[in-house]
């Protein structure tokens, strides 16, 4: 009986231990072949599995990697600042070969640009915009004349004191000149404005009407600079553009409406309204200086656009016809006039 419990605790410990000599382990190796694909699997014998070993979870070996194409995107914070590029080009040309009606060449370009930035963030908005216009005429027989010259920069910083009102307290800065010398054709020789001839410079504090998703905005002022700045020598001193002879500067205080609203009125045409209302407290008040702008821009796809408009200035400081003598005395000093200019072009627009 004795030996028969022996023989059969020797076979069942050689049975045991041949199942563990014999234990397969599916592993991987590398495949020669080229790009990736699965790697083949082969039966092993191990004579011992530790106990830690996870056998469920082989490890992979890919024979070959590939570079990204496409750049990885890293996480940027939120920024409270938006920003606005726009670049275009008008161009027109009429062109005569043999035309019976007769005619004169023509080509005329006006080029202009637009960059903006603005700030919002709770209880506080500051919009700052730049825009530059410049044009130029080229006639068959004349010189090259201008046609447009702009260079306008405003600046508006508001507080609110609440996330809910559209009322903001305010302080709006604007700046305008012009690029290079103005004549008053056909005659070249004496220039009529110039770079800082004039320049205008308004600051106030107020406060601000502001609707972000029409795009509209009114600016109240009831204290209000002007600052006419004449710094070219022969301008100042024939007193141009309201300032005293022989002075560069003048300045007055008053009372300032300022209106913006850029919206879309229908599908593909987008208006852009400015106006602008000034009346001195000192010298003339009830006088209204008015600058007042429209455009509309017919967009007809990403890069090619109409624009139409219209820019109407009155300027009591602004003196037509004026009449002077011989040694220079003034005999009439002319009277202010409302100036009106009309805009229509077909370009190229590209924007950011």
């Amino acid at each position: 009986m004795m030996r028969l419990q022996v023989f059969v605790v020797v076979c069942l410990f050689s049975l045991f231990s041949a199942h563990a000599q014999v234990n397969p382990l599916r592993v991987f190796e590398r495949d020669s072949s080229e790009g990736f694909q699965p790697v083949k699997i082969k039966d092993v014998k191990v004579l011992y599995v530790p106990r830690s070993a996870k056998l469920s979870s082989p490890v992979t070996f890919l024979n070959k990697t590939r570079v990204l194409t496409e750049k990885f995107k890293r996480f940027t914070p939120q920024s409270f600042w938006t920003k606005g590029h726009e670049f275009g080009l008008n161009i027109n040309e009429v062109a005569f070969v043999n035309w019976n009606a007769g005619g004169e060449n023509s080509e005329s370009a006006l080029a202009r640009a637009r960059v903006t930035r603005n700030y919002k963030f709770r209880y506080l908005t500051w919009n700052n915009e730049l825009r530059l216009r410049y044009g130029i005429n080229a006639q068959e027989g004349r010189q090259l004349r201008k046609t447009d010259d702009q260079i306008r920069l405003t600046s508006t910083f508001g507080f609110r004191k609440d996330t809910i009102t559209n009322w903001y307290y305010s302080v709006k800065t604007t700046f305008n000149t012009q690029f290079s010398n103005g004549f008053q054709y056909p005659n070249r020789d004496t220039p009529i404005s110039r770079f800082m001839s004039p320049g205008y410079l308004f600051l106030g504090a107020g406060i601000s009407y502001i609707i972000d998703e029409e795009g509209f905005n009114l600016y109240i002022s009831p204290v209000a600079l002007k600052a006419t700045f004449v710094l070219d020598e022969a301008l100042s001193n024939q007193g141009a553009f309201g300032v005293e002879e022989g002075k560069s500067v003048f300045t007055e205080i008053g009372f300032l409406i300022n209106n913006t609203w850029e919206k879309e009125v229908i599908k593909n045409v987008f208006m852009n309204h400015r106006l602008s209302l000034y009346t001195d407290y000192l010298r003339s008040f009830g006088n209204i200086d008015i600058d007042w702008e429209v455009n509309f821009n017919l967009k007809v796809n990403k890069y090619i656009s109409a624009n139409i408009g219209t820019h109407l200035i009155y300027d009591d400081d602004i003196r037509f016809e004026e009449d002077l003598a011989e040694d220079g005395t003034v005999i009439n000093p002319g009277a202010p006039r409302l100036q009106f200019k009309q805009l229509l072009g077909v370009g190229l627009t590209y924007s950011f």
